[in-house]
């Protein structure tokens, strides 16, 4: 087995399959100051439903990417509260599943769980909006408002028919 021009793997039994770089990753990051460790991520594969051609049947290519967000040691405890919080209907007993079979390759499958799995915990970390401040229209708006108002009530009245009095 060789690599290709184009960095593709030769000789496997469907032809020419795609290469992954085997990088070491340090972890997931999900914002510029929390990456989640490789070692708290777990993954589990099984066969998945749709396109896939004479491989379908025997190829593990669904992924579902596990995370313990209750006893993750890279979370901060605000943090945690803000996931646990926000997270409650998809979390069972603190852990935190995320499925990808969209794809045929298991390999962009793990790409696509572990980004929707950062979006997910990033939504969930970022502070709350601020609280609204209580305002009331100044005069001029209620007198622009009021002046529309009547302008729509004339053009309305030139609509309808003629009275005769």
């Amino acid at each position: 087995m060789g690599f290709d021009s184009r960095r593709r793997v030769e000789g496997s039994a469907s032809g020419i399959m795609d290469a992954m770089p085997s990088v070491p990753r340090p972890g997931l990051r999900v914002t510029p100051n929390l990456v989640i460790p490789e070692a708290e991520l777990s993954w589990r594969f099984s066969r998945s439903s749709g396109p896939g051609g004479q491989g379908v049947n025997t190829a593990d290519s669904r992924v579902e990417l596990v995370w313990d967000a209750g006893r993750s040691a890279a979370l901060s405890p605000v943090q945690r509260e803000r996931i646990l919080a926000r997270l409650n209907g998809r979390l069972v007993d603190g852990m935190l599943t995320i499925a990808a079979s969209e794809h045929r390759a298991q390999l962009r499958n793990r790409e696509a769980a572990r980004e929707r799995l950062a979006a997910l915990i990033a939504e969930a970390v970022r502070p709350p909006a601020a609280p609204r401040r209580a305002t009331k229209p100044s005069r001029g708006a209620k007198e622009r408002r009021l002046g529309a108002k009547h302008r729509r009530t004339d053009v309305k009245k030139m609509r309808q028919r003629p009275r005769d009095a």
